[in-house]
């Protein structure tokens, strides 16, 4: 059975949508002709958030950070290292929430950095505070093997 899932371009935010087991050939989006998957964190702003949360079939990570966090800017690194790492099966992006307060207050975000995982536009889970590389990676496949 060839299943198929919905990809939202980082690039353009098309919704495309393509053979699950074409995800790891670096495929490109049908509008806007960029790669789907670029080894970064997606950068999600109110225009396009609702799109990326409910459309993206694979799980969504989003780190909820602001520029003025210390311990945010620390992780940083770490999280664009578990993007590179962890494309395709996951998508990770980052919501600045002092430039998005409406969406921070809709995801009741208390306390930064928060990164909470979506699937099928979901929250599956939530964790606080500065973690390393792989204690994302860590994070999310623990959560990922017990929420299927």
């Amino acid at each position: 059975m060839n299943e198929s899932v919905n990809i939202v371009c980082v690039h353009c935010s098309g919704v495309n949508r393509l053979p699950a087991q074409k995800l790891g050939d670096q495929p490109n989006c049908g509008k806007c002709k960029k790669p789907l998957f670029n080894s970064s964190p997606v950068e999600l702003h109110s225009s396009d958030f609702d799109r990326h949360l409910k459309r993206n079939d694979i799980p969504l990570i989003i780190d909820f950070w602001a520029p003025w966090c210390g311990p945010c800017k620390a992780m940083g690194p770490a999280f664009a290292q578990a993007a590179a790492e962890l494309e395709p099966d996951f998508r990770l992006a980052k919501l600045n929430t002092e430039a998005e307060p409406e969406i921070a207050m809709r995801m009741k975000i208390s306390s930064i950095p928060t990164m909470i995982i979506f699937r099928g536009g979901k929250e599956i889970s939530r964790q606080s505070g500065a973690m390393t590389a792989a204690g994302i990676s860590n994070w999310i496949h623990s959560v990922q093997g017990s929420a299927v």
